[in-house]
């Protein structure tokens, strides 16, 4: 089965004992395979007609482009129990990801769960915890349905709601976000200025490069920056078994990138203001290539727009057909109440990133970022709330525990690293620390069943 079909819940089947889980990405997929595996009843609901999420490039609220390709290595990012083939580069494209994860859908029969091309509108509780949640749907005909489930998993993914800045000023070029960005062609003929240096920001910089009259890079702050190879295997796979201190390991693999990457600065990049790893290093060997043979001018950032003028904090300006802004996402559940999610600034507070404090019955999966954590450290989440939920229906001590944790209080998984105040850092977390925190707690929970 390559296709999946849209289908209504079979006649007379009550949901009131399942769970909804709100989209069919790696997150989604993931969580609706551990479900599987714990006997936890639940009904998926999916805005496109296939799994794959923002991978699937012809997704409605994907923003993938023709030459995205996977920032880490396959063998760091893939399922542990679903690896990929010998035949898929070492470094992904969104097409061999996108075919991955269909595999993995026929792998574990997770397409008939469930409901394609329709659109979560609302869920709302009925009540304190326990009490249930009503959902409400849109089909693919139009029309819409609601029903009642025991609770909510939501699974729709961090990058699909663009962080668009309100630039002082106006500009009379093409101004898009990076969200909106397909093709190297749209860089045809065009000056070209790119807002934004992160891994998105320098890969389409590169694309501009190849394909527009000019390309220049706004950088707001200076970015750590990893080549894709160490002596010849990916950069991801050179940890080794030797785990070091923080302190340790920021002087190490400084010094490993200096090696191997030299001094950003002689090509005008701004040194960063913070320290290795308290921000998402930029994986990216073409960047720095470019800017060294002076195909790529770095600008700093932009103060306001004139016409096709754009000036910037220096002093300086430039002129610009186009101006691409690849100034990230925000998180975005446009179908809750955002109380419901305890936010706190620009995050949603949860334990371990994804369970609420005072209820079992709502649960915020993927919301979760780290340097190599891959989808196995995502897969492990889905695993642990898979088994929260089945250790409570059962009433076991280790669920009961879990639960008197998180109602507790806690602080996020950072391990003690000091990460920018930035939004899209506001539910980062160390990797070790976090994936440590989820495997002893389904190794609590197995234990108890």
């Amino acid at each position: 089965m390559t296709q999946a079909e849209s289908r209504t819940p079979e006649e007379g089947v009550r949901n009131r004992d399942s769970y909804a889980l709100i989209g069919a990405g790696p997150m989604g997929l993931a969580m609706a395979k551990t479900l599987v595996e714990q006997g936890i009843p639940f009904r998926g609901f999916e805005l496109h007609s296939d799994v794959g999420g923002l991978w699937d490039i012809d997704g409605p609220r994907s923003t993938m482009y023709e030459t995205a390709h996977l920032i880490s290595s396959k063998t760091m990012t893939e399922f542990a129990d679903f690896p990929m083939d010998d035949a898929v580069a070492e470094y992904p494209s969104h097409r061999e990801l996108k075919s991955y994860f269909r595999n993995f859908a026929d792998r574990f029969d997770l397409r008939r769960h469930f409901l394609f091309e329709t659109e979560v509108l609302r869920v709302e509780p009925l009540g304190g915890d326990g009490e249930g949640w009503r959902v409400t749907w849109r089909d693919n005909a139009g029309e819409t349905h609601d029903d009642l489930f025991a609770g909510v998993l939501i699974a729709n993914g961090t990058l699909s709601e663009p962080n668009m800045p309100d630039f002082p000023g106006e500009f009379t070029g093409e101004l898009i976000h990076s969200s909106r960005y397909r093709s190297p062609r749209q860089f045809d003929g065009k000056r070209v200025l790119v807002i934004g240096a992160g891994n998105s920001g320098c890969d389409i910089a590169v694309d501009a490069i190849h394909h527009g009259v000019s390309c220049e890079l706004s950088m707001r702050r200076g970015y750590y920056f990893v080549p894709k190879y160490v002596f010849g295997k990916p950069a991801d796979t050179m940890g080794g078994a030797i785990k070091l201190p923080m302190w340790l390991k920021r002087k190490v693999d400084a010094m490993i990138l200096k090696w191997f990457v030299g001094d950003p600065q002689k090509y005008g990049f701004p040194k960063p203001d913070y320290q290795l790893y308290e921000s998402h290093p930029v994986v990216n060997s073409l960047i720095l290539f470019h800017a060294g043979h002076g195909d790529i001018r770095i600008r700093a950032d932009v103060e306001r727009f004139d016409g096709r003028t754009v000036h910037f904090r220096d002093g300086t300006s430039g002129e610009y057909d186009m101006v691409l802004a690849a100034t990230g996402y925000k998180l975005h559940y446009p179908f809750i109440d955002d109380a419901l999610l305890n936010w706190r600034g620009d995050a949603p507070h949860l334990f371990l990133n994804c369970m609420h404090p005072d209820r079992d019955d709502l649960f915020l999966m993927g919301m979760v970022e780290a340097s190599g954590l891959g989808w196995q450290g995502r897969h492990e989440q889905a695993e642990m709330v898979a088994r929260y939920i089945r250790g409570l229906r059962d009433g076991t001590a280790a669920a009961k525990a879990m639960q008197a944790e998180k109602a507790g209080g806690f602080d996020r998984a950072t391990g003690g690293m000091n990460y920018i105040d930035l939004p899209r850092m506001a539910y980062y977390v160390d990797k070790a620390t976090f994936r440590n925190a989820v495997t002893s707690r389904i190794a609590r929970l197995k234990g108890a069943a």
